[in-house]
């Protein structure tokens, strides 16, 4: 299934490495079209090296890179002059809505619906979503699709391995709890622990 639906993920959704990861893999699977920019890598990265001392910026460098590769043609570019006329509560807000608008994105993912009020953004057919109710709507969209992505996510967890309850605690964890419980029956799918073939 590969789909026109294009969502532009906000860098709050990439802050974590567990959604982070998921969500990479459900993009892989194309059922939505998955798209951010470089300022929304400087935007997570940069938090992330504020406020965790443990980790380099080569290291994310290479995150980064990494990402890029994984979903071909996901990041928008010559946004940049539309930035200006846009009206936010929060001006650093406006690189996200101006990426959006020039990937024709249907909706923006993000944590922070409140920083892109629907009277702004309505405009330019435009709606926000939470990532928790993004991923139900995608998993309800295609579940098969969804359960085989949850599947290489929890199997690239190699070192530490994890158990699929911790799996999915982790998830719900990082924000994304009606996910977490609708993956639960998934676990007779799942090998014993992450890792294993």
């Amino acid at each position: 299934m590969i789909s026109t639906f294009t969502a532009f993920i906000d860098a709050n959704v990439f802050y974590g490495a567990r959604l982070r990861s998921l969500v990479l893999y459900i993009a892989q699977t194309k059922v939505f079209r998955a798209r951010w920019s470089d300022d929304i890598h400087d935007e997570w990265i940069g938090n992330l090296l504020k406020n965790r001392n443990d980790l380099k910026p080569e290291d994310l460098d290479r995150t980064r890179a990494l990402m890029n590769a994984a979903v071909p043609d996901c990041l928008v570019e010559g946004y940049e002059g539309l930035i200006p006329a846009l009206a936010l509560p929060d001006e650093n807000d406006r690189h996200v809505l101006a990426a959006a608008i020039v990937t024709r994105a249907n909706v923006i993912v993000t944590f922070n619906e409140k920083d892109f009020p629907e009277d702004a953004i309505a405009a330019y057919r435009l709606h926000t979503k939470h990532p928790d109710d993004f991923l139900v709507d995608l998993f309800e969209l295609a579940p098969e699709e969804f359960v085989e992505a949850v599947h290489r996510d929890f199997q690239h967890y190699g070192k530490p391995p994890l158990v699929y309850e911790d799996y999915l605690a982790s998830l719900a964890r990082a924000g994304i709890p009606k996910t977490a419980n609708l993956l639960k029956p998934f676990k007779i799918l799942m090998p014993s622990e992450s890792g294993d073939p």
